[in-house]
Formats: structure tokens, C-alpha cells, sequence
């Protein structure tokens, strides 16, 4: 599989539960999960080897006397802190890649999957709710792959440092091997109670996002209905609540970030104390007693890998079966009452009905991109606007023609390069109408739905439009919800909800 994102196929993601989507993760790239766990364990023994030879020169150079062995001993642990450096180094890259991977995969799988599910989304979820799915969860899961590098590391150093522990004393490595269970125990409750404060302000946080869109999108017609103050009240109310839930959850991260440094350092503290009270006793040298203090030093960092671990895992867990959740949805899903759609493959099909709701609701649910007369028009160039991808000139030039919006690119001051305004606010109506044409043909699904694409425009322009949109989406699936006859003449089949007729292109 090509190493780069996004994929040209992101494969196909186990969504039978949120482990097993978090371990398709890890397969789909297991070369570069092995590297960071390769490098992981190294990097994390790698912490072992400066406190032995800092015991050795301790030992050999300033007890014994060894000038030449001291220096040995230093050159050989300056030698080993520029191996660690860039194992170190490795170690960073490998696993920046694969939560980049991880994360962008799940973006582009989610879009993908949203794009064929059309009217489905609108439907079961919220703007918000996608939004916080696309920026929060893809990011938390990508933070918990970091156990399959550093983690598997500190396991590695964490058996190594207990077998060089019990060399010394049996005692101190059944101190240091039972003490990170109780660190686990200990943060357990704190860890859970930060996940559920975190789970209620992130469904605030998709509920302000939602409510925003909505009041933003219409504004005109808050003002023109005069319901702007209640909107803003109830605005500023659900704002209010989500800073409670904000410094609630920051004053409970507090807590783990505390506990996740604090805990190891008064571990240590407790080791220390106990290898002394040995030495004091004439069961361990000094040393030993310097070695085993350092070997412990060197352990709190493996001990705040599992820490995070045991907070980061639980999260992306939830945030997987909120990414899993959406991609089980079907565009299949139809209300008891809805009326079924049967459209030709490969053909132009135009749906009239006198209910335009139910029109509406009948295409949303073919599994295919939806594209409505009031699609969101983002704020950039034109070229940015229309073209989600990275289309060459020639395809632009022939969408644009198709869309007969050449005219359209070629009024503005610096045609494709000419700055558009959010919801394409400083073009015409009709203009906006076909720019949102422009963006759902070069998107090339197999499905398309175009809703009421030409409604604002005139009949000479429409009838260019739906002439050149028929030539250009010759042998795919095309469906449009119109009653102009002019769309009608141009159809493979006209149906009507209720009945279906059939009439070729005139």
C-alpha cells in the first residue's frame, strides 16, 4: 500500500467493536508499528544503561581508584547519551507517523462514508456532533496508538529493570513490581470520573456547535421574525454551561497530571527509603544502593508511559464507538412511511412531486452524494470553493461549462483566483446556484442527486444546464428533483412519487 495519505482506498475498518477497529488500525500499518515498538524498547532500555555505568564508574574510578577506568566509564556513557538521543529521535518520527496515519485514516474513511450516505447524516446527526467526531476523536484515537511504541517500550524496560532489580534484592524488586499495580489502582477513580465529566462537555460542546450553525445560517430570518434576543439568550445560557463543564473537566485533568508525575516521584521516594534503611543495615552497598536508585529514577519514566496509557486507551475507546457508530449507518435506513425510489442505473432520472418535503426525503435516502440548492459555499478562491480535491484546469474549465458558469468565473475580478465570501455572499443567487453544480460534478460519484440545481436560474441557462449535465454524466447514475419540464425533456425517466413513466431526452 502506497505511504502516503489519503489513500486512494483507506481500506476497509473492522467496526465490530471499538477494540477491534483500534487493532485494524494497527494491521493496516504494522510495519511502522513494529519499527515504534522496536524503537520504543530500545529507547526505554537504552534509560537502563546510564545508571549501571554510573554505578561502574562509581565503583571502579572513584572507590577503586582507577583513573583510566573512570574515564573509560565516562566515555562510555557519553557514548551511550548520543545513541539515545537519536534513538530517541527514531523513536519521535516512527510514531509521529503512525498517529498521523491513524488519525487521518479515520478522517478520510468517516468522510468517504458520510459523502455515500447522503441525506442519512442530516438526519441522525448533528453538525456539531461531526464536527467534534472529525477534530476530538480522530485525535484521541491517534494518541492511544502511541502504546504500540513507547508502551510495548516501557513493558520491555519495565521486566528488564525488575530483572536487574532482583540481582541486588529480592526485596526492592517486589516493591518496585507491586508498586505500579497500586499506581494503577490509585488513579483508577480519578481517571473515570475525568472520562465522564469529558463525555457530558463534549455533547455540550456539539450542542453549541449546532446551535451555532443554526443561528448563523439563519440570521436573516431570526432578524426579519425579530427572535434574535431569544436565540442569543438561549445561546449565551448553553455557553454558560459549557464553561462549567470545561474548568470541571480541567480542574479533573488537574488531578490525573498530578497524580500521573506525582505518584512515581513518591514511589521513588519510598524505594529510596527502603534501599537505605539496607544499607544502614549492611544488606546492600552503597553502590548498590546508588544503582538501585537510579534504575528506579530511570523507571518512573516507563511508569508515566502506563499511566497515560491507562487514560489515553479508555478515551480512544469511546471515541471509536462514536466512529464506528457512524459507519454502520446505511443508506438503506427508510421511515415506515416513506415513499421507496426506484431509479435506473446509468440513466438521468428526474423526481417531480407537488410535495417537495417528501421529494426531498425520497432522494436523501439513495446511497449517493446529495448535493442541495443550499449547500454550504465555503469562504476562499473560487478554485477553493468548487474544487475539493486537486483538479487540473481542463477538468475546472469543463465543470464550469457543464454548470454554464463560465460566464460566472469570468466576472469576477481574478476569475478562479477571486476571492469568495462565506455561503458565496458576493455573488448572485443564481451564480451561487451554479458554483454548488460546478463542486457536485467534480466530485465524479456514481450516484449523483442534484435538488432543485436550477431553480433560480433562467430558462435559457437552465436549459444549457440540463442539456450539458445529461452529456457530461452519460452512463452514470444521475437523479434530480425538479418540475421544470426542461429538466423532463432532457430525462432517461421522469418519475412522479406514486407512479413512474418512462420518456427519452428531447
Amino acid at each position: 500500500m502506497a505511504r502516503h495519505v489519503p489513500y486512494d482506498d483507506p481500506g476497509t475498518p473492522d467496526v465490530r467493536s471499538p477494540w477491534r477497529y483500534l487493532w485494524w488500525l494497527v494491521l493496516v500499518q504494522r510495519g511502522r508499528v513494529l519499527a515504534g515498538a522496536w524503537w520504543g524498547s530500545l529507547s526505554m532500555c537504552g534509560l537502563i544503561l546510564p545508571p549501571y555505568l554510573i554505578s561502574r564508574a562509581v565503583e571502579d574510578g572513584v572507590r577503586g581508584g582507577d583513573r583510566a577506568a573512570l574515564l573509560w566509564w565516562c566515555g562510555a556513557l557519553l557514548a551511550v547519551a548520543v545513541g539515545l538521543a537519536l534513538v530517541f529521535i527514531a523513536r519521535h518520527r516512527t510514531m509521529t507517523l503512525v498517529r498521523t496515519d491513524a488519525a487521518l485514516r479515520t478522517a478520510q474513511i468517516v468522510v468517504r462514508h458520510v459523502t455515500r450516505l447522503g441525506g442519512v447524516v442530516r438526519r441522525k446527526l448533528s453538525t456539531g456532533e461531526l464536527t467534534y467526531l472529525q477534530n476530538g476523536d480522530t485525535a484521541r484515537i491517534a494518541h492511544a496508538l502511541t502504546s504500540t511504541g513507547p508502551g510495548v517500550g516501557a513493558v520491555v524496560a519495565y521486566a528488564a529493570t525488575a530483572v536487574l532489580l532482583v540481582r541486588i534484592s529480592p526485596l526492592v524488586a517486589v516493591v518496585v513490581l507491586l508498586g505500579v499495580p497500586v499506581l494503577a489502582v490509585v488513579t483508577g477513580p480519578v481517571l473515570r470520573r475525568l472520562h465522564a465529566v469529558e463525555a457530558e462537555y463534549r455533547q455540550r460542546q456539539g450542542e453549541l456547535s449546532s446551535r451555532a450553525g443554526d443561528i448563523v445560517g439563519g440570521l436573516r430570518v431570526l432578524s426579519g421574525i425579530g427572535g434574535k434576543p431569544a436565540f442569543e439568550a438561549r445561546f449565551r445560557t448553553l455557553s454558560r454551561e459549557v464553561l462549567e463543564d470545561g474548568y470541571r473537566v480541567s480542574a479533573w485533568l488537574s488531578w490525573v497530571q498530578a497524580l500521573t508525575w506525582g505518584l512515581p516521584a513518591l514511589f521513588l521516594a519510598v524505594v529510596t527509603w527502603i534501599v537505605a534503611r539496607m544499607v544502614v543495615a549492611g544488606a546492600i552497598s552503597i553502590e548498590e544502593m546508588v544503582a538501585v536508585y537510579l534504575y528506579v529514577t530511570t523507571l518512573t519514566v516507563p511508569v508515566a508511559f502506563f499511566m497515560e496509557g491507562a487514560d489515553a486507551i479508555p478515551r480512544a475507546l469511546v471515541s471509536a464507538r462514536r466512529v464506528i457508530d457512524v459507519l454502520r449507518l446505511q443508506p438503506e435506513e427508510k421511515d415506515a412511511d416513506a415513499e421507496p425510489l426506484d431509479v435506473k442505473t446509468g440513466a438521468l432520472t428526474v423526481v417531480v412531486s407537488a410535495n417537495a418535503t417528501l421529494a426531498r426525503d425520497a432522494v436523501e435516502r439513495l446511497p449517493g452524494v446529495v448535493a442541495d440548492n443550499d449547500d454550504y459555499l465555503f469562504a476562499g478562491t473560487v478554485r477553493e470553493a468548487v474544487s475539493v480535491a486537486v483538479h487540473g484546469d481542463q477538468e475546472l474549465d469543463e465543470a464550469l461549462y457543464a454548470a454554464a458558469a463560465m460566464d460566472v468565473v469570468e466576472a469576477l475580478p481574478d476569475g478562479l483566483d477571486s476571492r469568495l465570501e462565506s455561503q458565496g455572499r458576493n455573488v448572485s443567487g443564481g451564480q451561487r446556484q451554479r458554483l454548488r453544480l460546478v463542486r457536485a460534478l467534480l466530485s465524479e460519484p456514481e450516484l449523483l442527486v442534484l435538488v432543485e440545481p436550477t431553480s433560480a436560474l433562467d430558462a435559457v441557462t437552465e436549459a444549457a444546464v440540463a442539456k450539458r449535465v445529461r452529456e457530461r454524466r452519460l452512463g452514470r447514475t444521475t437523479v434530480v428533483v425538479s418540475s421544470s419540464p426542461l429538466w423532463a425533456g432532457q430525462a432517461d425517466q421522469v418519475v412522479h412519487l406514486g407512479s413512474v413513466s418512462q420518456s427519452g431526452p428531447r
